[in-house]
C-alpha cells in the first residue's frame, strides 16, 4: 500500500511517500517539507495569506520532487492524503484542490485527513506502538492530553483553557524582541539563564482538573520584563521552568487517570512541534522514568509539521478496513474529539475548568 500525503495547514508545504509492508512496518520513501519562515520573519508570526500563496507557488514542484526520490508514477499509488483541517483555510484549500486534481487526473481516491490525527499516529510509524496509549500533543495552536484508544477513536482528557503552549513560547519571545520563530529562541536564551530567577506561577495547579492554562503566565513574564529589567536569559530559564512544571503535573494526573482505567502503567508519546524543545522532552522523559512509563517522541523532523504523517494516517485508516473516499472539504476548526464539549476560560461567562 503506497500513499502520497500532503500537507499544507500553516506554513510548511510538505508533501511524502509512506509505503506499509505486509507487516503493518510504516516506510518514509521520500518527504520534502519547504519552510516559510523567511516569508513571515519580518510580520513576527504567519501571515495567512502570504502562506496561503507560498503553498499554491510550491506544492507542484514538491509532489513531483517526492514521487521523483520515491521513483515512482502516481498509477502505483494507492491514494492521496491531505490534510483538511484544523488549520489555515487558504492553505487547507491549496492543498485539498490540488490532491482532488490528482486524483481526478488519475483515478485515485482522495482521504482527508485531520492534522491532529497524523501527530496522534506518528509513534506507530516510528516505533510500531500498539493502543492504547498516552498522548500530549503541544504546538503553536493546540496543547491537549489525549487518550490515544484505536485508530478513529481518541478522547481528549485536557487542553489548555487560553493559550496553546507554542503560543504561549512565541508572544513570550516577540515580547523580548527575539527573532521569528519565537520558541526555539526562548529555548536557546534559556541555556544561559538561571531558572529559579523568577518564581513565576504555575496556573491550575490546586484545581481538581488536567486543563492547563497559560495566559497567566505569560503575563507574569510581561510584568517582569517592563518592571525589573532583569537579563532575557533569567527570564527565559524561569519561563521554561514553570511550563516544565506545569506539563511534569498533569501528565502524572493523567498516568494516574490511565492506571484507574486500564490497571497497568502504560507508553506516554510527546508530539508536535513544541515537542522538539529538548529542556521539556528530558524533563518530561525523566518523569516516565521515575513513573515507570514508556517513554516515546518521534524524531525531531516529524514532531513538526510534514506530511509523512498525513500519508501514514490514511493507512492507519486504510487497514482498519476504511476504504471509502473520505473527501469532506476543509475543516478550519475540527477537534480529534468530536464529543468533548468545547472549553473556555475564566473570562468566559459560564466558564468551567
Amino acid at each position: 500500500m503506497i500513499i502520497l500525503g500532503i500537507e499544507t495547514s500553516c506554513d510548511e508545504t510538505a508533501a511524502a511517500v509512506i509505503e506499509s509492508e505486509p507487516d503493518n512496518k510504516g516506510i518514509i520513501l521520500a518527504q520534502e517539507v519547504l519552510s516559510q519562515i523567511d516569508s513571515h520573519s519580518s510580520f513576527g508570526g504567519v501571515v495567512p495569506e502570504i502562506a496561503a500563496r507560498a503553498h499554491l507557488n510550491t506544492l507542484d514542484s514538491i509532489i513531483k520532487s517526492v514521487m521523483e526520490d520515491a521513483c515512482l508514477s502516481f498509477h502505483e499509488l494507492n491514494g492521496i492524503a491531505v490534510t483538511s483541517g484544523p488549520g489555515l483555510a487558504g492553505g487547507l484549500i491549496v492543498g485539498t484542490m490540488i490532491a482532488r486534481t490528482l486524483a481526478a487526473v488519475h483515478n485515485k481516491p482522495v482521504f482527508t485527513i485531520n492534522h491532529l490525527e497524523g501527530h496522534a499516529l506518528t509513534a506507530r510509524l516510528t516505533h510500531r506502538l500498539s493502543f492504547p496509549y498516552l498522548l500530549l500533543l503541544v504546538s503553536g495552536g493546540h496543547t491537549q492530553i489525549l487518550l490515544i484508544k484505536d485508530v478513529g477513536d481518541y478522547e481528549c482528557l485536557a487542553t489548555t483553557i487560553d493559550d496553546a503552549l507554542g503560543e504561549a513560547f512565541d508572544k513570550t519571545a516577540k515580547l523580548l524582541s527575539l527573532p521569528y520563530p519565537g520558541g526555539p529562541q526562548v529555548e536557546k536564551v534559556a541555556l544561559h539563564g538561571d531558572p529559579k530567577a523568577f518564581d513565576f506561577p504555575r496556573p491550575l495547579q490546586r484545581h481538581d482538573t488536567l486543563n492547563m492554562s497559560f495566559s497567566g503566565l505569560k503575563t507574569a513574564v510581561r510584568k517582569a520584563f517592563l518592571e525589573q529589567s532583569r537579563e532575557k536569559e533569567d527570564i527565559c530559564a524561569s519561563f521554561q521552568a514553570a511550563v516544565g512544571d506545569i506539563l511534569e503535573n498533569r501528565i502524572k494526573r493523567a498516568f494516574n487517570l490511565f492506571v484507574e482505567r486500564f490497571g497497568t502503567n502504560g507508553t506516554f508519546v510527546m508530539a508536535g512541534g513544541v515537542a522538539t524543545n529538548l529542556y521539556l522532552r528530558h524533563r518530561l522523559e525523566s518523569t516516565c522514568r521515575l513513573a515507570s512509563w514508556n517513554w516515546i517522541v518521534p524524531p525531531k523532523n516529524l514532531c513538526t509539521d510534514n506530511a509523512a504523517m498525513i500519508a501514514w494516517a490514511a493507512i492507519e485508516r486504510l487497514q482498519v478496513g476504511n476504504k471509502k473516499n473520505e473527501d469532506q472539504g476543509i475543516r478550519p476548526r475540527w477537534p480529534l474529539d468530536q464529543k468533548k464539549q468545547a472549553t473556555y476560560g475564566s473570562g468566559r461567562r459560564g466558564a468551567k475548568v
